[in-house]
């Protein structure tokens, strides 16, 4: 079976010879692309979920008697409907954390997923983050099957992709493409904030697809499904992914924080243009020429001015506006990172210790709250302190679904010291929190006067 079809002819003198080609139909079969493990595998993590959306319609006021008369007053009052829609999930942790989009999940009154062996449970939305579209939500339940999340800056261009999801209600659908393209960013017509360094793929998504998985050829995740470009709404070549190296560090703080702790260089910037590269002697067009510096951030702190033309942060190569952004939100308020860049015809390099958005590390909400691993901490009352007899303390309010509560901290405990340093505000526990090496021992009194400890393992 050695010999291909030509070479037969050639043989026979029914044709003139040409080189012959082998092939050997004994190879082994991973030698062709075959899916079947990474599909069966990752099928089982993959989850529908259904959203329930909550609107309010107010009719129009109508002064006629006659109307009123016959429909009366309450027919003017405002209406609640309920709305449908459904996404896809991705378990990331077999104790029932789930990655989605934030569009799927964002103002759902009520949430419902639905595992791939058809067990329904409700969940609770942890946190989401529109920047990036990612969303966490969690089911309780244990034991589930969960993806790995691989490392996609190590996707090639070509590669094998499986995109899984719900579309058009179709669970457990699963479809396959390659890499088509890395870093892509898509339209902004809103003026919205968004961190985008999307995976593009040809394997066919559709509405109902958004927040499902693609994975490799392993099995591991390696995107979370968002978007299609498409004049019909409907998939017609071109689909997107979130990278998992955003959603692991968007997930981390949603489940730590509740929200994202976003790292800020505070510039301007465009993409290198060929003018720009011939006037500074560049050798290629990589890299982002800052138009501005913000005063006081950490571009201006570090040196960075007017003019220079960023290269790399901390060795990682910056191929233009997007990479940028994208290398940025991969760090925290206060780390701090080596970038280089040119100016007058040098390179130079510079340590950067990066702000937040707000200048401020802890995340003050409108309630009077600060979030703190997942828990709402504010000042204990005065009378709060008397009953407990104590002088100083940070209450938690609310300690949500994030660290405090994995360590077995409840609502209503008053903190006193956190690493052996009293308390009494809560930007005082995040900045000893902060100054922790590995664990942060927390200890506190109950509602009911009873002297606690828990430690809150860092990482």
């Amino acid at each position: 079976m050695r010999k291909t079809v030509f070479s037969l002819l050639a043989a026979l003198g029914l044709m003139a010879a040409v080189p012959a080609y082998s092939v050997n139909l004994s190879e082994p079969q991973r030698d062709y692309p075959d899916f079947t493990y990474a599909a069966e595998t990752a099928v089982e993590a993959v989850v529908y979920v259904e959203v329930t959306v909550t609107q309010t319609y107010q009719m129009p006021q109508i002064d006629d008697p006659f109307f009123r008369f016959f429909f009366g007053d309450e027919f003017s009052q405002p209406q609640n409907r309920e709305r449908k829609g459904s996404g896809s999930g991705v378990i990331i942790r077999p104790d029932g954390y789930i990655v989605t989009n934030n569009h799927v999940v964002s103002q759902a009154s009520k949430v419902r997923v639905t595992l791939n062996n058809n067990r329904s449970y409700d969940a609770t939305v942890i946190g989401t983050d529109p920047a990036t579209d990612i969303a966490l939500i969690k089911i309780e339940e244990k034991g589930l099957p969960a993806l790995t999340l691989a490392d996609s800056d190590k996707l090639r261009l070509g590669e094998w992709v499986l995109a899984i999801g719900s579309p058009y209600d179709l669970r457990s659908t699963i479809t396959a493409g390659i890499v088509s393209a890395k870093g892509r960013t898509m339209p902004n017509y809103t003026g919205e904030f968004k961190i985008e360094s999307f995976i593009q793929t040809d394997a066919a998504v559709n509405p109902g697809n958004s927040g499902g998985a693609l994975v490799n050829k392993k099995g591991e995740l390696v995107g979370v499904n968002t978007a299609i470009i498409s004049q019909t709404g409907s998939y017609t070549g071109y689909s997107f992914a979130v990278p998992s190296n955003i959603v692991k560090k968007t997930v981390a703080d949603l489940m730590d924080f509740g929200t994202v702790r976003r790292a800020k260089l505070g510039v301007v910037m465009r993409a290198v243009d060929e003018k720009t590269a011939e006037e500074m002697k560049l050798s290629s067009l990589e890299g982002v020429y800052i138009v501005e510096v913000g005063k006081g951030g950490a571009a201006e702190k570090a040196g960075i001015k007017e003019g220079d033309v960023l290269l790399t942060v901390d060795g990682k190569p910056i191929t233009g506006t997007s990479s940028l952004q994208t290398i940025v939100n991969g760090y925290h308020p206060g780390d701090v990172a080596i970038v280089s860049f040119v100016r007058d015809g040098k390179t130079r390099t510079v340590k950067v210790t990066f702000t937040s958005e707000s200048e401020t590390t802890p995340t003050a909400l409108d309630d009077g709250t600060v979030l703190f691993y997942g828990a709402k901490l504010k000042a204990a009352d005065s009378k709060t302190l008397s009953s407990l007899r104590i002088k100083s303390g940070v209450e938690v309010v609310s300690v949500g679904n994030g660290k405090l509560a994995a360590a077995g901290v409840q609502d209503g405990l008053i903190i006193r010291f956190v690493n052996d340093q009293p308390v009494s505000k809560p930007q005082d526990v995040v900045e000893q929190a902060g100054k922790a090496g590995r664990v942060v021992v927390i200890e506190g009194v109950t509602p009911t006067g009873r002297s606690v400890f828990f430690a809150v393992p860092k990482e």
